[in-house]
């Protein structure tokens, strides 16, 4: 993805509507790596992704100007992918200062920002993240599995940011001030977070942040465009390389996402989404596979190896280091555990 001093506008960023009230999502940007945003089918009031940019766009101009950013930083030291995340919730740090009157709660995942609001039930908060340790520690032996990952998200101060709801949102202070520089934020409310008997969001809504670093820290692999190799499999999956949404998907196409609003970066982003959590089986219940089979056919890891072998084959390389396990937001370093490894050291993976 390119990347450099871009001011945002509402063109920047476009909401994404999942399935039903399954899930929801934001996009990332063309160019501008900033991605917040919802569109929820309310048409009535401002859309969602204008009040995130506004606000957003003022938080981080501060931020920008208190710590220096202008562009990547260089790459980190060893100790952020070796300090084990303890997943304690505490006050925005001084050096996020622009976020302490929007923000009251803050922790790290190997230097990857957690920020939420005071109205986000602090369990919650640690929750997403404990999926996000999960996601960059998936052995869970305390060191994230891919440095470079790692270091691209902490070097462009990537993060979450978490809302208790829609309407504490909107209430915030949005004085729009246009950025310069370019960020990663992934929002999220408490509300779709681990909700009981329900398909929890954070699943989808982390992973999008980390799929972020990913296309950042291996531009030509996993980077959110066409020709490279997750263009080239997604272009697989939807029959065809399509610029916007078809008016209608062909029958061979095994994604077919129709909402307009969802440019090519995005249709990655969710695709990519889609195969990871299904060959973890995350998408194998049947009531779930109905639900979602308008979106996407292959909802167990057997459909996807099966009719998507480039991509299993991108997702399942060992030297990658996507998770091999769906994360359950139980980190076992944060409690001074560590899990059994899924296989021994060298043995092919599935």
């Amino acid at each position: 993805m390119q990347v450099g001093l871009h001011p945002v506008t509402p063109d920047s960023f476009q909401g994404v509507r999942h399935a039903g009230s399954l899930s929801r999502s934001s996009q990332t940007g063309k160019v501008v790596t900033l991605f917040l945003g919802y569109d929820l089918g309310n048409s009535n009031g401002p859309r969602k992704e204008d009040l995130m940019i506004s606000l957003f766009s003022s938080l981080l101009l501060g931020v920008f100007l208190s710590v220096g950013l202008s562009g990547p930083a260089d790459p980190l030291e060893d100790a952020v992918v070796t300090t084990i995340p303890d997943l304690k919730i505490q006050a925005v740090p001084d050096s996020l200062s622009q976020f302490q009157q929007q923000f009251s709660q803050y922790t790290a995942v190997f230097g990857v920002h957690v920020l939420a609001t005071r109205g986000v039930p602090t369990e919650k908060v640690r929750h997403v993240a404990a999926v996000l340790a999960e996601y960059l520690d998936n052995d869970e032996d305390g060191v994230a599995d891919d440095p470079r990952v790692v270091e691209a998200m902490a070097g462009r101060q990537m993060g979450m940011v978490l809302f208790a709801s829609e309407r504490e949102m909107e209430r915030l202070d949005r004085s729009g001030i246009d950025q310069l520089g370019y960020h990663h934020l992934q929002g999220q409310f408490a509300e779709e977070t681990k909700p009981p008997g329900e398909f929890d969001a954070t699943i989808e809504e982390v992973l999008h942040l980390v799929t972020s670093g990913y296309g950042e820290a291996y531009p030509r692999i996993f980077g959110p465009r066409p020709g490279t190799e997750l263009g080239d499999c997604l272009d697989r999956a939807r029959g065809g390389r399509f610029g916007s949404v078809p008016r209608r998907y062909p029958e061979k196409a095994w994604f077919h996402y129709d909402d307009r609003s969802c440019d090519y970066p995005c249709m990655a982003v969710e695709y990519l989404y889609w195969a990871l959590t299904s060959l973890l089986e995350a998408q194998a219940d049947p009531e779930r596979a109905r639900q979602i089979s308008h979106e996407w056919e292959l909802t167990s890891g057997k459909l996807v190896r099966e009719r998507d072998p480039w991509i299993t084959a991108l997702l399942e390389d060992p030297k990658y280091h996507w998770a091999t396990r769906l994360p359950d937001g139980r980190y076992g370093p944060a409690q001074g555990k560590t899990k059994k490894p899924q296989q021994d050291e060298g043995e092919p993976r599935r």
